[in-house]
């Protein structure tokens, strides 16, 4: 039984989820598909020039999982512009933390994650 992912937080939602080269028509397009973890990855590391150690404990993943999915992103987006590809963004395993203030103390002051 292969073991289950973790869920990774990531802080925003994307408000565009998918983007195409201009001056092909979309009926011959192919894309690639990034995950909203992988987008955090970058927007973490690239955007906002964290370390991985930082972004990791940010998206509550260890340094080395950080590393693969920023690794993977960055392939991802490299085979889009390089080929002429459209990028999709999909969900994956995410949480989005509530915005607003938290409610009591300790661990489950945001409430109880993931939410069932």
């Amino acid at each position: 039984m292969p073991r289950p992912k973790k869920w990774r937080w990531v802080g925003f939602s994307p408000p565009v989820t998918y983007f195409r080269p201009q001056g092909i028509s979309p009926g011959f397009l192919s894309h690639v598909v990034l995950t909203v973890d992988e987008l955090e990855a970058l927007r973490l590391a690239d955007l906002e020039g964290m370390s991985q150690e930082e972004a990791g404990q940010r998206m509550k993943v260890s340094r080395p999982t950080f590393g693969r999915i920023v690794a993977q992103a960055h392939k991802k987006v490299a085979d889009a512009l390089v080929n002429g590809k459209a990028i999709q963004i999909r969900s994956g395993e995410v949480i989005m933390p509530p915005f607003g203030p938290p409610f009591g103390r300790g661990p489950h002051r945001w409430g109880k994650w993931p939410p069932s």
